[in-house]
């Protein structure tokens, strides 16, 4: 099958949940290479708390999208879509298989269901909402966002700070609310054949487990230390979207002296897991193939994922 007709699998599950290590086997088998659908992984000198491929790992295998942008830098959804889908065509081009990895809903949800119409960020119009922010708290803008766009409201937490913010941003530039855009969307791989697995754990408790190893494995590598290296290299506050990944806000936030050093671990493991919940809610609305990846040996369950893999090329082969 020439290259330009292989489909695109995209491997998607929460954090800790072993997909990493299913992905590097399957790209393997598939003569493929690994796009990340991560949005830690974009930022350079962000090692450990993100767990990027080592290099040895990105030797045996191409990984694409990683180490992007410095950590003081915006990468959007949009910059996402645009990047990705150029990897993806360049893969298929060599002849390989495109395997998409990760766990970042928004943009597997924007490759999947699409993105809708929003307006760039405008720099003025978000100083002045942060400003607000500042002086009023989240809880007035949430309120205030509830008025003009109540769905959107309705579906952030009333913490959700930045998501507020921008949606009040896209208010206050377009005087249409973000959720009236989000009904117009086209899928990045509507002209791609596409093969979606969600690698999914049935048992909360397995999951938890991984988190409190996954992270005692980052501590003990040095992510304290990481985050005091990116310190002196860059000029780092709370608001960059990249210390607001889990593990670097929580260090940050004792570097800086607004949390105890005793509470750091366990507010890290909280964030953890609050994270894998977030994403496997945003799972659960997804469209695609399910692979229990807790019930079995991982072999097993790659071996699942393969057969799935498997189908989608005879699939592809069948429309060509």
């Amino acid at each position: 099958m020439p290259g330009s007709a292989l489909p695109v699998v995209l491997l998607i599950g929460p954090t800790a949940s072993g997909k990493s290590d299913a992905a590097l086997a399957l790209a393997e088998r598939f003569n493929g290479e690994i796009v990340s659908i991560d949005s830690a992984l974009v930022y350079r000198d962000m090692n450990v708390g993100t767990a990027k491929p080592t290099l040895a790992e990105r030797e045996r295998i191409a990984h694409h999208l990683i180490d992007l942008i410095d950590p003081t830098e915006r990468y959007s959804v949009a910059q996402f879509l645009t990047d990705c889908l150029a990897a993806i065509d360049d893969i298929r081009s060599r002849g390989k298989l495109p395997l998409l990895v990760g766990g970042t809903m928004m943009y597997a949800d924007a490759l999947i269901r699409g993105m809708s119409d929003v307006p760039p960020t405008d720099d003025a119009v978000r100083k002045e909402i942060r400003q607000r922010c500042e002086r009023l708290g989240i809880a007035a803008l949430h309120a205030e966002l509830a008025t003009v766009d109540p769905l959107t409201a309705a579906r952030l937490s009333a913490n959700d700070t930045q998501r507020i913010e921008r949606a009040l941003e896209v208010w206050t530039m377009t005087g249409t609310p973000v959720s009236a855009m989000q009904g117009q969307r086209k899928p990045a791989l509507a002209d791609r054949p596409h093969q979606v697995i969600l690698w999914t754990p049935t048992d909360r408790a397995w999951l938890h487990a991984r988190c409190e190893t996954r992270l005692t494995h980052m501590f003990n590598k040095g992510l304290v230390d990481e985050v005091k290296s990116l310190q002196r290299k860059y000029v780092l506050h709370d608001a960059l979207a990249s210390m607001r990944c889990v593990g670097y806000r929580q260090v940050l936030d004792v570097l800086e002296g607004r949390a105890p050093l005793a509470e750091m671990k366990d507010r890290a493991l909280f964030a953890t897991r609050q994270l894998a919940k977030r994403q496997m809610t945003w799972m659960r609305s997804m469209s695609g193939d399910t692979v229990q990846c807790d019930t079995v040996q991982a072999d097993q369950a790659v071996d699942s994922a393969a057969r799935l893999i498997d189908r989608a090329v005879e699939l592809t082969g069948e429309r060509t």
